[in-house]
């Protein structure tokens, strides 16, 4: 416990901001947990599909997650964990194919033999490579050309990075592809010969619902439905005001939203802090949740190459989460699609989005019919990822503000990894560490 009890305030009720609450407090200091949603959660919040509730966005479990696999631990979750050996597939010139071990990586038809060679050992160089730093000066597309070569580049590079970062896809360093491949590369138990997926029974409204029952024992304030409109510092505390007025004053705050609202609630920072803020990229995502009567091809998820199809991937959640104990019997599969803070693709209606989505998905799978669609929900997030540009880590402004007591902690701090729940927890679990002090 500290020498001195301080009076915190976290701003935002994710993932993040919920372990940042529970290890201030753990710490020993009296903490207030804000969230602007009537519950807590943020980007790993359930919702219901019809007969059954799971997550309004689609995660899973790595081997490798030691984070996340600790604070399961901690909530007593560790134990209703289930790992899966899942499947891979891609969907490339209007044909579905697996490729989830070493022979039908031999086997995939859109590249050559010298093609495959260079793909997989573009892979495997990358998951070696320790020194990051010197990957943030370098384009992705530059660095992936160099090493996988000009055909492999334009069939399975450029339509992978499409698809995740649209028209920013050549904006980013080659850290970004480097990220994704030693987390992906991590989780395989021998090369690419297995993955085993792990997920919580009863999904993240489970593991929601055990955090929040913690935070209550350790006696974090939380404040769901309350949403923050100005923080200042006054007379040396720290203030908090909401819609209705002042909500408290404090010793430290951390706010965890995504930059350029930060920026545009603290007030005091510096105009280098607030141009740094919003100097920052976000992608964002329109993911559509169906429910289907029957299964779609068996892969937890199918990467896509065919530009003419409007989503991203299909994440078959099913493949990996048993379908009569938790979807009631049926398929749940996300149709997500990454688009830029701003894009004209969020004011598109549901309907529109459903009707361009199921036309995509029915001509991808001809056995599913219209009438196999048990139910279709879309989500929307605007800030979900900032995008890792050349310099990144250069130019992101510090946790801790010109402002004293004011400190600022969001994902886009996640500088040398890819935004999920184990990378969150890292950064929270740091940046605690720092606060706590």
């Amino acid at each position: 416990m500290p020498t001195t009890k301080k009076s915190m305030a976290v701003i935002g009720g994710g993932i993040l901001g919920m372990t940042l609450a529970l290890r201030l407090r753990q710490a020993g200091h009296q903490v207030d947990l804000f969230e602007a949603a009537p519950d807590f959660g943020g980007l790993a919040s359930p919702w219901s599909l019809g007969e059954f509730t799971w997550d309004k966005y689609y995660h899973v479990t790595l081997l490798s997650d030691s984070h996340l696999r600790g604070l399961l631990d901690e909530l007593n979750l560790d134990q209703e964990t289930e790992w899966v050996e899942t499947r891979t597939g891609f969907y490339t010139g209007g044909q579905l194919h697996s490729m989830s071990n070493s022979l039908e990586f031999l086997r995939f038809p859109p590249l050559g033999l010298i093609d495959k060679f260079r793909l997989g050992a573009t892979i495997f160089y990358a998951s070696k490579i320790k020194n990051w730093k010197r990957l943030e000066k370098i384009n992705v597309c530059d660095w992936l050309r160099k090493l996988s070569g000009k055909r492999t580049f334009e069939k399975i590079w450029l339509p992978l990075l499409k698809a995740k970062l649209g028209a920013n896809y050549d904006k980013v360093s080659a850290a970004f592809i480097w990220a994704i491949i030693a987390r992906m590369y991590a989780a395989r138990r021998s090369g690419l010969k297995k993955e085993m997926f792990g997920y919580v029974r009863g999904g993240y409204r489970k593991v929601l619902e055990g955090f929040v029952e913690r935070l209550q024992r350790e006696e974090v304030n939380l404040e769901a439905g309350q949403p923050v409109s100005s923080i200042r510092r006054v007379d040396g505390k720290v203030e908090v005001h909401g819609n209705a007025g002042l909500l408290g004053k404090y010793d430290d705050v951390a706010v965890t939203l995504p930059a350029p609202v930060a920026s545009r609630i603290c007030e005091g920072l510096s105009t280098e802090e607030t141009d740094r803020l919003n100097g920052i990229s976000y992608q964002g995502i329109v993911c559509a949740s169906a429910v289907l009567k029957k299964p779609v091809a068996g892969f937890y998820v199918t990467n896509i190459t065919d530009e003419w199809v409007p989503f991203t991937a299909v994440i078959e959640m099913s493949a990996l989460v048993d379908r009569d104990a938790a979807f009631e019997g049926n398929t749940l599969i996300y149709l997500p699609k990454y688009v830029p803070r701003g894009d004209d693709f969020f004011k598109t209606s549901d309907d529109e989005i459903r009707e361009e989505f199921t036309s995509a998905l029915l001509k991808m799978y001809p056995h599913l019919s219209p009438s196999d669609i048990v139910a279709f929900r879309i989500a929307r997030a605007t800030d979900v990822h900032a995008l890792s540009v050349p310099g990144y880590s250069e130019t992101l402004p510090p946790q801790k503000t010109s402002v004293p007591g004011l400190h600022i902690v969001n994902s886009a701090h996640i500088i040398n990894g890819t935004l999920n729940v184990n990378e969150t927890i890292a950064l929270a679990e740091r940046a605690a560490s720092e606060l706590a002090a």
